[in-house]
């Protein structure tokens, strides 16, 4: 055995370190994540294979969610990847909220300490129409499907230390902090800000060019 992994090595040692580094690089540095929902349209669609910076919160131990250095918290406006246990899934969200924040919504209209936030109409048809949100001086398109949702509105919370308050650009189709609660800063992966590449779910698969690398 010992002379059959020897000689394994001795002849495909190139291979494994690299298979062996991007494995580490994947695990700890960067990675894709594949969009299969439109929870966060318009700004991710369906088919969209966005890019992780592992690095953007903390340094992990590979292959694990192990954080050996912080490195920065999650902002208001961040788009994070989270691995939810509420939801027993990886999710995608943005960031609404952070700890001590106070938080409401009223019809799909957020207050964030005390701050009515203002809404400008890109787009509007019989099915949805597409908002312009502005957080901290921030912009960002949001969308609202003209249907009842009990997710229009909540009471005011208050973000709790080591946690964030998170939701879908899709306001109405996203199954996000008004269902699964807060999200704990040691479920949070990464933050994106880039589409690597898109596939076109409705269309056979074919790839939609204009959303290579597109930022987000």
């Amino acid at each position: 055995m010992n002379k059959m992994l020897k000689k394994t090595w001795k002849e495909n040692k190139s291979l494994i370190v690299f298979i062996s580094f991007m494995l580490v690089f994947r695990s700890a540095v960067a990675d894709w994540n594949d969009v299969p929902t439109g929870s966060m349209k318009p700004t991710i669609v369906e088919g969209d294979r966005i890019l992780i910076n592992k690095l953007a919160y903390d340094i992990n131990m590979p292959f694990t969610q192990q954080s050996l250095v912080k490195l920065a918290d999650p902002k208001v406006n961040d788009i994070i990847i989270f691995e939810s246990k509420a939801a027993n899934k990886r999710l995608v969200k943005r960031v609404i909220g952070v700890p001590g924040d106070i938080v409401s919504m009223n019809n799909n209209v957020l207050t964030i300490n005390g701050m009515k936030l203002t809404y400008q109409v890109l787009s509007k048809n019989d099915d949805k129409q597409v908002l312009n949100e502005i957080i901290n001086q921030s912009p960002h398109n949001i969308q609202i499907t003209n249907t009842q949702s009990s997710l229009t509105s909540f009471n005011p919370v208050k973000v709790p230390k080591g946690y964030y308050l998170a939701l879908g650009d899709n306001r109405n189709n996203s199954a996000d902090s008004r269902v699964i609660g807060f999200v704990p800063r040691d479920e949070i992966i990464g933050r994106s800000s880039k589409v690597v590449l898109s596939f076109n779910y409705d269309n056979y698969f074919i790839p939609r060019s204009d959303r290579f690398l597109l930022d987000i």
